[in-house]
């Protein structure tokens, strides 16, 4: 099994980016530039790395290598991403890796692509990338080519050499298990589970009541054995269910109008532990969007956009609309969510308006990752 941070760790050591790695400081998947940007690096990995893994890390410096971290990012849909553009798409993993010296909310990203012996090329067009298109690596170069290309196998041998020497121990698993519970989250009665005497999961929140049922806010769950970051949210809630061969997640999102929140079930994830060491993750969306009244909404939809108008032009807020600021994200994805089809763009498009408050950007972080969830755009 290996261990994740340690990988990671041995990646960046092995040299600069190559022709089965590469790093980036952030994701931006928010635009068809950033995609396109994501797409073909996938494509160049992928072609140049038939026989083996290669991976991209997120959240470090290109220059010096250091660990800054980057937003927790736990959309599995991002294989739809892949197989929209791409013919003859890899199978690829995106997991969430904590580091000691990283801030809670912040965590490496690492994507797995694994091997495929096909070559894979843009089936259609995206930003300035052309249908048809075929990229792979040279060295940290990724570079277009045109017609059949030679399949490398000279990677192989050296990514194998990594991953061994990155497999986990008894002694990492108990240090990991140790930090969880009496460092991390010390003050969030944190739990563990071990399951087929192998897989350790640790989890911690605080817990709250609404209309008789239990939740969890404020959660982090890793799954110590690997160091993955299996779910963490600042805000959102979850309840937690589990047997001797099964971990469940079921995510709920809070929403409402003039401070009247209820909480929607918006995915159900549950992790099976097999006795051959494997496990397998599955995902369920159960979220029904909430109906709300057009008219009101339309009066909502309208504060909001005066709102920002009075940020960019540099206005100070009263505080009625200092409140009103905070609901914000949420509101315009109530608003997405009932047929504002511009709302979702317009909360994007905020995103320098409300870098500054610190508690709403957080809201508004909360609110894309939603919507990320519920339906990945590749337009």
């Amino acid at each position: 099994m290996i261990n994740k941070r340690i990988l990671i760790k041995n990646l960046l050591a092995h040299n600069d980016e190559s022709s089965f790695y590469d790093k980036k400081r952030q994701l931006n998947l928010h635009t068809r530039e950033g995609k396109a940007k994501f797409l073909k690096h996938i494509c160049a990995l992928s072609n140049s790395n038939p026989m083996n893994n290669s991976y991209i890390v997120v959240g470090v410096e290109d220059q010096d290598n250091t660990i800054v971290g980057d937003d927790f990012f736990d959309d599995s849909r991002i294989q739809n991403l892949v197989n929209a553009y791409l013919e003859n798409p890899p199978k690829i993993q995106y997991e969430n890796i904590p580091f000691p010296n990283l801030p809670k909310d912040k965590v490496i990203g690492l994507v797995t692509i694994k091997p495929k012996s096909n070559t894979s090329y843009f089936k259609k067009g995206i930003h300035t990338i052309p249908a048809n298109s075929i990229f792979i690596r040279r060295g940290s170069n990724t570079t277009p080519v045109e017609g059949e290309i030679e399949k490398n196998y000279q990677n192989t041998e050296t990514v194998i050499g990594i991953e061994n020497n990155s497999r986990n121990s008894i002694e990492y698993t108990l240090d990991g298990v140790i930090d969880f519970m009496n460092l991390r989250h010390k003050d969030m009665s944190p739990k563990y589970k071990v399951f087929k005497e192998l897989f350790v999961i640790c989890w911690a929140g605080i817990a709250k009541k609404s209309r008789d049922k239990t939740y969890l806010s404020r959660v982090d769950i890793e799954l110590i054995n690997e160091q993955i970051k299996l779910f963490y949210s600042a805000q959102d809630v979850v309840e937690i269910t589990f047997d001797e061969d099964t971990f469940t997640i079921i995510e709920y999102v809070p929403l409402g109008l003039n401070d009247k929140t209820s909480y929607y079930p918006l995915e159900k994830q549950t992790i099976h532990f097999h006795d051959n060491g494997y496990y397998k993750i599955e995902r369920e969306m159960l979220f029904q969007p909430p109906e709300f009244n057009k008219k009101m909404l339309f009066h909502i939809y309208n504060a909001n956009i005066a709102l920002l108008n009075k940020l960019q032009k540099g206005l100070s807020l009263g505080k009625r609309e200092e409140k009103d600021l905070e609901n914000l994200p949420s509101t315009f994805m109530i608003c997405y969510l009932n047929g504002f089809e511009e709302a979702k763009q317009k909360l994007i498009d905020a995103k320098v308006l409300l870098k500054p408050f610190n508690h709403v950007y957080l809201s508004f972080k909360e609110a894309l990752r939603i919507l990320r969830k519920m339906k990945y755009d590749v337009q």
